[in-house]
């Protein structure tokens, strides 16, 4: 891919500079903290490329009880609308890819071909309608990724893993795991980061029912390329979430790993 020096260069050093200066009155205990929130120099490797935060509205097993709320208050819609809102804003700053405004779309609508990643919630309370199984099939082998964050212990991946057989009954489910390039598609990520949900944090703990041991887990298509990118056992929606959230500065560092990680992984799926 050819590098491309865009005209705004200059200017981006000038202004990380500054904020490079005021950062050095930043208490030295707080000052990695602070860094890992703040854009330096926008990373031209990826220049051409386009990315759209498309969530995925889906149906929940759970849906005509406890969780049938509002539209921003049912399983698929959780951490929205600031988690892609933050996470877009960070995509744009961070690298040069084209970051179009997120939206949210059901699998059987047809604006779904002309993306190519996609994000399920909360897939511990997923269910397929049987129109969608082959759908999701389709725009998987095609070339799409789609990626199922926020979901922990034995209970809620057996319910992920339900529904993934239904789509591919053929296919296992691998471990991705250092030195998969994954980790270093854009940033050099030397182990698969676990992010608490803000409930979590609060209590104590980073984990939460019986998920101990993070895991970014895949199917893979023909080529080896993972098509479906589960997050287990981690919350990175609550992660990019809560970043401006100043009342919580131990929460910065976990708001860091989950932007890194995000990062990578939709890198990842754009590049391959």
């Amino acid at each position: 891919m050819t590098l491309r020096l865009r005209s705004g260069s200059t200017r981006a050093g000038v202004v990380a500079s500054g904020l490079l200066a005021g950062l050095l009155l930043v208490q030295p205990l707080r000052l990695s903290q602070a860094l890992a929130q703040v854009p330096l120099l926008q990373d031209e490797r990826f220049a051409g490329l386009q990315w759209t935060f498309v969530r995925i509205r889906y149906t929940a097993f759970t849906v005509d009880n406890r969780y049938r709320l509002d539209y921003w208050g049912e399983p698929w819609a959780i951490d929205g609308p600031a988690a892609e809102q933050n996470l877009s804003r960070r995509m744009r700053t961070a690298t040069a890819i084209e970051v179009n405004d997120p939206i949210v779309l059901t699998l059987d609508d047809p604006k779904l071909w002309e993306q190519g990643w996609i994000y399920f919630v909360e897939p511990g309370n997923l269910r397929l309608r049987d129109d969608e199984v082959p759908i999701l099939r389709e725009f998987l082998l095609r070339g799409g990724t789609a990626t199922f964050d926020d979901f922990h212990g034995p209970y809620e991946w057996d319910n992920f893993a339900r529904e993934m057989r239904r789509v591919f009954p053929e296919r296992a489910v691998v471990d991705l795991e250092p030195p998969h390039p994954i980790y270093t598609s854009f940033y050099d990520i030397k182990a698969y980061p676990q992010t608490p949900g803000l409930g979590s944090f609060f209590a104590g703990r980073t984990w939460e029912k019986g998920g101990f041991v993070p895991h970014l887990r895949a199917i893979l298509d023909d080529r080896g390329r993972p098509m479906v990118l589960a997050n287990w056992n981690t919350d990175m929606g609550d992660g990019v979430e809560w970043s401006n959230a100043e009342e919580y500065p131990g929460y910065l560092k976990y708001t860091a790993d989950a932007y890194r990680m995000f990062i990578n992984e939709i890198v990842y799926s754009l590049t391959h």
